[in-house]
């Protein structure tokens, strides 16, 4: 029995716990000593943790291996972050799979994107470039041993020519979705018409754009802190992660970024492309649908560009976006105060945020939710958002 069992399940969120190296083993040899290694500073991996891997031929023990097949379907349950089965290793992440029973898993990265992502004007085109390079070639590398894992490229906007040539080679390379940061894109708009040849090369592609937490600074600037009350700790008892007035706002950055690309006339110009907003959360999400729709109301009788819609903002999101809740989120409310087109489930497999049971978790507020719109939430969303996925899935 795998832990999904008989459900059809279709995964959004999973990750690479990356070993130090994971960048500079595929970096161009011109680049690769600009580039840093994975830190595990900020996380609940210690680098005692990451030395015993690396030392040992950058694997697992046989013995801890056999340890977490042995768990079987409780393997998700007991197990996390770097010490959880295929977390690096490709070959292991095929058993993981295996023991998980999800039809198709997104896999994003951990912690290797923190300078290629970076918002600092100061880092090179070569360095960040050469940095997603690296990544979208370690990813592609990884998810190459199994259908099931679908890979996600980092594209940077900083530079629109270099994201364009970024999204060519990712298709090129068998990626499958595209993962932009959710912030301005250095003096430009994400939305500016310099990058409508990289939304109209993905619409045709029938690729997607994601944004996922960590494609923005994590933490409010620090003068929120400059309370004279003394510094709060994070999620893990240190300070320098998410911590509680993080959490509060934490959805800002990718409602405005999705409110610019509805206003600006983006996903009005490219219907058939399609995005999905992962670990962000999705409590917000009604009532920016609200919002949008009472602004487009009230603003097309002087705004040209939103008068010309034809279709209204909510109609535009729920034809292109999906959004994964966090685990402890009420779907079944987010799809009354909403539709139910717009959610989809997520494991965060190795992650422990995605908590011990997420297939519990989310089905424990939807018994009231009809069977339909639970099918939407565990497979038919996802395969609206990521079209390419049901081909494989049913070969």
């Amino acid at each position: 029995m795998t832990y999904a069992g008989d459900r059809v399940l279709y995964d959004a969120d999973t990750h690479i716990m990356e070993l130090p190296d994971f960048l500079k083993k595929f970096a161009d040899p011109d680049v690769r000593d600009l580039l840093p290694e994975v830190d595990y500073g900020r996380s609940l991996v210690t680098d005692e943790e990451v030395a015993i891997i690396v030392g040992n031929g950058s694997q697992h023990s046989d013995e801890h291996k056999e340890s977490l097949i042995a768990l079987g379907d409780r393997m998700i349950q007991e197990v996390k972050e770097i010490q959880a089965l295929g977390a690096f290793d490709k070959h292991d992440r095929v058993i993981a799979s295996d023991m998980l029973g999800f039809k198709k898993q997104l896999v994003f990265p951990t912690h290797s994107l923190h300078m290629p992502f970076s918002p600092s004007s100061k880092i090179p085109d070569k360095v960040r470039y050469g940095g997603a390079r690296a990544h979208n070639r370690h990813m592609s590398d990884f998810c190459s041993v199994d259908d099931r894992l679908m890979g996600v490229a980092a594209i940077p906007l900083e530079n629109p020519a270099l994201a364009l040539e970024e999204v060519q080679w990712s298709l090129d390379n068998g990626l499958e979705a595209m993962w932009v940061p959710h912030r301005l894109a250095g003096e430009r708009s994400p939305t500016h018409v310099d990058f409508n040849p990289i939304w109209s090369l993905l619409q045709e592609a029938q690729v997607p754009v994601v944004f996922h937490v960590g494609g923005n600074p994590l933490q409010l600037k620090p003068e929120w802190s400059n309370t004279g009350r003394g510094v709060t700790k994070d999620w893990m008892g240190g300070g320098e992660n998410v911590r509680a007035r993080d959490a509060a706002v934490m959805h800002q950055g990718i409602e405005t970024f999705i409110s610019m690309f509805v206003l600006d006339g983006v996903l009005e110009d490219f219907p058939d492309l399609k995005f999905a907003s992962v670990e962000l959360g999705a409590g917000w999400v009604p009532e920016m649908i609200v919002r949008l729709d009472h602004i487009h109301k009230a603003y097309s009788r002087v705004d040209d560009r939103l008068r010309g819609f034809k279709r209204s903002p909510s109609e535009q999101i729920r034809q292109q976006f999906g959004f994964t809740p966090f685990v402890f989120e009420d779907v079944a409310r987010l799809i009354d105060q909403s539709n139910d087109d717009l959610y989809l489930f997520s494991s965060d497999y190795p992650h422990t945020e995605g908590g011990r049971d997420p297939i519990a978790r989310f089905e424990s507020c939807m018994t009231q939710v009809p069977q339909t719109s639970v099918d939407k939430f565990n497979s038919g969303n996802f395969l609206r958002v990521f079209p390419h996925a049901r081909v494989t899935a049913d070969k």
